[in-house]
C-alpha cells in the first residue's frame, strides 16, 4: 500500500515537474526579441549599416528585399554575453547580431520588409524599416575658409573671424504654425543646421529673439547640444536644437519673430601638411563664424464674438468642481474647489465666476497651476479655490458653473459645466473666533449678532431738565475741529486717490521692491549652485524692474528701447552698456555654459548695483 502511495506521488510530483517546464519554455518564447536597426537618412552612393539583434542563438535569417540596394558586404555576425547580480540573483542574458554593409542606389523613399529568423523551431519576424535616399553632395575640405572665400596662409592667421556658406552653416527659427488665433499656443524651435563636412568645435555669442507681444514658457532641453540628422531642402545636415518656447500671442495682427544671433566656433585648417610633423604643431586653429536666422512673422486673428461669461481660456480643456464638506455648520469655512485641466494657455485664465447665496461671506479665490511645456504645448491643470462662510442655518444650493473656452481645432467656443451644489448647514455656536484660513486675503470672521445686552448698572451723571449741549462752546469747538479734520481728511485721500490713478507711478514706487524680490530668489540658487534657475531669475529681475521703473510693457520691452529711455531719463552711457553686458552674460551662461568664463557672483553683484544706481536716479 504504501508502495502504491509512493508511485502516485512520483508520478505526481513528474507532472508538476513536465507543466513547469512547458510554462518556462512558453515564458522563453515569448522574451525572444528580433529587431532591424539602420539610418532613416542616407544619401544616394553612401554606404551605410543595416543590422539584426536577436536574444536567442537563432538559424535561416531571412533577409527581405534589398534590390534598392547594394548589399557590399555580410553577414558578419557577432555574439556578446552580460551576466547581473542583484540582490543576490544572478541573471544571464546573450544577443546576436548580424551585421551588413549597403549602398543606397538611387534617390527615394523605400521601406525595408521584415526579415525572418528561426529559433527553437519557430519563426519570428522583425520590425520594418523606412529608409530615405536624398541626392549625394559634393564633398569639400574640412575648412571654414573653403566655404568663406580663398584667403592666404598669411590672411588666414591675421583674420579674426571667417564667413561660412550658408548653405553649410545656419540657424533658423521653425514654428508649427503662422496663422492663428490670439491667445492659440505656438512652439517655437531654434535649430541649428551644419553641413557634415563643417568641423564644429563650441559656441560663443548668443543673441536671442524678444518674441515681442507674446507671452512666452520655455521648455527644457539639455545643455548639451545633440545632434541628430535631417533632411531639410532635399539636403543632410547635423541637426541641434538650440531652444523649445511656447508663445501665446496677446494681440492681433502681424507680429514680427526678431532673428536669432549666434557665433560658432569652427575648427579650420592654417595650411596644408608639409612635414611629418606638421600635424602636431599649428595645422589648426579655431575661427569664429556668425549666424542669423530670418525674421519670422505672425499672424494673429482677434477671437470672434466672444460670449459674456468668457474668461480668456484658449485650447481643449476638461472642467470639474468639488466642495470639501457638504454639511456643516454656520460660521465655519466652506472651499469650493474648481478645477481646468487640458492644453492650451492654462496660466493665463482668469478665475470663473460663481453665485453665492446672500447670506454667504466670500473671499477671493486662490490660484494654483501645475503645468508642464513639452513638445504637444502647455498642458496640466489649473484650480481655483474660493472659500466662503455661509452665516445663517438652512439648505442652500450653488447653482452651476460654467466654463467656457475657444477651442482653435474647431474655431468655436465650447461651455463645460459642473453639477449644482448642495449643502446642508446646521446652526453654528456663538463662538465669535470662526476659523478662518489665513491664506485668504480679507478681515476675520466677524459674529454679526449677539443677544439683548445688559442695562447699564454703574452710576451715571444726570444732566438737569431742560439743559442742552447745542449752543454751547464746547459744541461750536467740537463742530470746528470735526470741519478742520474732514478737510485734511479730504486732502489726504484726494492725494493717495490721484496716485493710485497714476499707473506709472504705483509701478515706479513698487519697481524696487518687486526686483529686490527676485533677486532673493536668485541668491538662492547661487547658495544652492543652481547655475540656469539663478541666471533665468537674474533675468527676470532686470527686465521686470525696467518694465516698472520705464512704464514700459514687458511684451513691448527690448534692448534698444531700454537703452533709449535710460538715456533718456539721464543714465550714462556706461552703466547702460554695462547693464545689457549682464544681461548678455546671463543668456550666454544659460544657452553656452561651456564656453561662458564669469562667474554667478558676479553677474548676482552687477545686477544689484545696477539697479542701485537706477532707483537713485530714476525718480
Amino acid at each position: 500500500m504504501n508502495k502504491k502511495n509512493t508511485g502516485k506521488t512520483m508520478i505526481r510530483k513528474f507532472k508538476i515537474l513536465m507543466i513547469f517546464m512547458f510554462v518556462g519554455y512558453l515564458a522563453q518564447a515569448d522574451n525572444i526579441q528580433f529587431t532591424m536597426e539602420g539610418p532613416e537618412i542616407v544619401e544616394a552612393g553612401e554606404q551605410f549599416r543595416l543590422g539584426f539583434t536577436l536574444n536567442e542563438r537563432g538559424t535561416d535569417l531571412q533577409l527581405p528585399d534589398l534590390s534598392n540596394f547594394d548589399v557590399l558586404m555580410g553577414p558578419s555576425t557577432s555574439q556578446s554575453s552580460s551576466i547581473q547580480i542583484i540582490n543576490g540573483k544572478t541573471t544571464q542574458s546573450s544577443s546576436f547580431s548580424y551585421i551588413f554593409i549597403l549602398r543606397a542606389k538611387k534617390e527615394g523613399k523605400f521601406s525595408i520588409r521584415p526579415a525572418s529568423i528561426k529559433v527553437g523551431g519557430k519563426t519570428y519576424e522583425s520590425n520594418s524599416l523606412n529608409i530615405q535616399v536624398v541626392k549625394g553632395q559634393a564633398k569639400q575640405q574640412a575648412s571654414a575658409g573653403s566655404a568663406g572665400g580663398q584667403q592666404n596662409n598669411q590672411q588666414q592667421d591675421d583674420t579674426p573671424s571667417t564667413v561660412i556658406s550658408k548653405d553649410n552653416l545656419f540657424v533658423r527659427v521653425a514654428v508649427d504654425k503662422t496663422n492663428v488665433s490670439k491667445g492659440e499656443q505656438i512652439l517655437s524651435t531654434v535649430k541649428l543646421y551644419i553641413s557634415q563636412n563643417v568641423p564644429l568645435n563650441g559656441f560663443d555669442e548668443v543673441k536671442l529673439p524678444s518674441y515681442e507681444g507674446f507671452w512666452t514658457k520655455d521648455i527644457e532641453v539639455p545643455t548639451q547640444v545633440n545632434f541628430t540628422r535631417e533632411v531639410f531642402n532635399g539636403k543632410i545636415y547635423q541637426v541641434g536644437i538650440l531652444k523649445k518656447t511656447i508663445l501665446f500671442p496677446q494681440q492681433t495682427g502681424t507680429i514680427r519673430i526678431d532673428p536669432f544671433e549666434i557665433t560658432c566656433l569652427i575648427r579650420q585648417r592654417v595650411r596644408q601638411q608639409q612635414g611629418f610633423f606638421d600635424d602636431f604643431f599649428d595645422n589648426y586653429r579655431v575661427v569664429k563664424a556668425k549666424v542669423v536666422s530670418d525674421p519670422l512673422a505672425i499672424r494673429v486673428k482677434d477671437l470672434p464674438n466672444q460670449p459674456a461669461n468668457f474668461s480668456g481660456a484658449v485650447g481643449n480643456f476638461s472642467f470639474s468642481g468639488e466642495l470639501d464638506k457638504t454639511s456643516i455648520k454656520s460660521n465655519e469655512a466652506v472651499t469650493l474647489k474648481l478645477t481646468v485641466s487640458g492644453s492650451g494657455n492654462l496660466s493665463l485664465i482668469n478665475p470663473p465666476k460663481i453665485e453665492l447665496p446672500q447670506d454667504f461671506e466670500a473671499y477671493d479665490p486662490k490660484t494654483t497651476d501645475r503645468v508642464i511645456a513639452g513638445d504637444n504645448g502647455l498642458s496640466g491643470s489649473i484650480s481655483f479655490e474660493y472659500l466662503f462662510i455661509p452665516r445663517y442655518p438652512g439648505n442652500f444650493t450653488i447653482p452651476a458653473v460654467q466654463f467656457v473656452f475657444f477651442n482653435p481645432a474647431t474655431r468655436q467656443y465650447e461651455t463645460r459645466t459642473t453639477d449644482p451644489f448642495s449643502m446642508k448647514v446646521e446652526k453654528g455656536s456663538d463662538d465669535a473666533n470662526s476659523s478662518v484660513v489665513s491664506s485668504f486675503s480679507k478681515e476675520n470672521v466677524k459674529m454679526i449678532g449677539k443677544d439683548i445686552r445688559f442695562i447699564k448698572q454703574n452710576k451715571s451723571k444726570l444732566l438737569p431738565k431742560g439743559s442742552s449741549f447745542y449752543g454751547t462752546f464746547e459744541f461750536y469747538g467740537i463742530y470746528l475741529l470735526s470741519l478742520i479734520a474732514f478737510a485734511v481728511f479730504y486732502a489726504l485721500n484726494l492725494k493717495k486717490i490721484k496716485e493710485n490713478a497714476n499707473i506709472t507711478l504705483v509701478r515706479n514706487k513698487r519697481a524696487n521692491k518687486v526686483a529686490l524680490k527676485r533677486l532673493k530668489e536668485a541668491s538662492g540658487f547661487l547658495k544652492n549652485n543652481q547655475a540656469e534657475k539663478f541666471y533665468e531669475a537674474v533675468i527676470k529681475a532686470l527686465w521686470g524692474y525696467l518694465s516698472d521703473k520705464l512704464s514700459i510693457p514687458v511684451a513691448e520691452l527690448n534692448r534698444e528701447k531700454a537703452s533709449e529711455s535710460l538715456l533718456a531719463r539721464g543714465i550714462e552711457q556706461e552703466v547702460v552698456t554695462e547693464l545689457m553686458k549682464i544681461i548678455d552674460d546671463c543668456e550666454f551662461a544659460r544657452y553656452a555654459p561651456a564656453a561662458y568664463t564669469g562667474t554667478m557672483n558676479d553677474v548676482y553683484d552687477g545686477a544689484a548695483r545696477i539697479m542701485g544706481i537706477f532707483e537713485k536716479q530714476i525718480k
